[in-house]
């Protein structure tokens, strides 16, 4: 997030992640709440699992089910992915172990600043929240040419 940050010229909001990403290290001690976000229409009870298109890679199978510490990370998650459907952050539960994710963390940015995870044990929905702060689409809009822009490989 702070590389995001500095890209789009804002210091404060780079160093603010930078700090927070070097709180944080080797395993999750994170103990939520945490949120999925996406614009699939779900109820309290279902299960997310994993083996669904990455948004990213739409031919590429996902082996985890993504999730953050973060409502808002969750709400971007929900606004890039691919789908008319409207957007969607969920509260949810791990049914499993968790780790750090990979794609964002340590080998992009140290730590996890982001407080994003990924398992191979379901999600499971316990509520949704609604009052998460959606991205100007400006701001929205730069995420999707940095996303579209980006060479690095998906961990999976």
């Amino acid at each position: 997030m702070a590389k995001c940050y500095e890209e789009l010229n804002d210091p404060d909001k780079a160093k603010t992640n930078h700090d927070l990403a070097n709180s944080f290290k080797d395993k999750p001690s994170d103990k939520g709440p945490f949120y999925h976000g996406t614009k699939a229409d779900l109820k309290v009870g279902d299960l997310l699992t994993p083996g669904g298109s990455s948004n990213y890679q739409p031919e590429l199978k996902m082996n985890h089910i993504y999730f953050t510490g973060l409502v808002n990370g969750a709400g971007l998650a929900a606004s890039l992915a691919n789908s008319d459907r409207p957007e969607r952050v969920y509260m949810i539960e791990p049914t499993g172990n968790f780790e750090n994710d990979p794609n964002v963390t340590d080998k992009k940015f140290p730590g996890n600043p982001t407080r994003s995870y990924r398992s191979q044990s379901p999600l499971k929905i316990v509520g949704e929240v609604t009052d998460w702060e959606r991205m100007a689409p400006e701001e929205l809009q730069k995420w999707r040419e940095k996303l579209a822009n980006n060479k690095g490989e998906i961990i999976n």
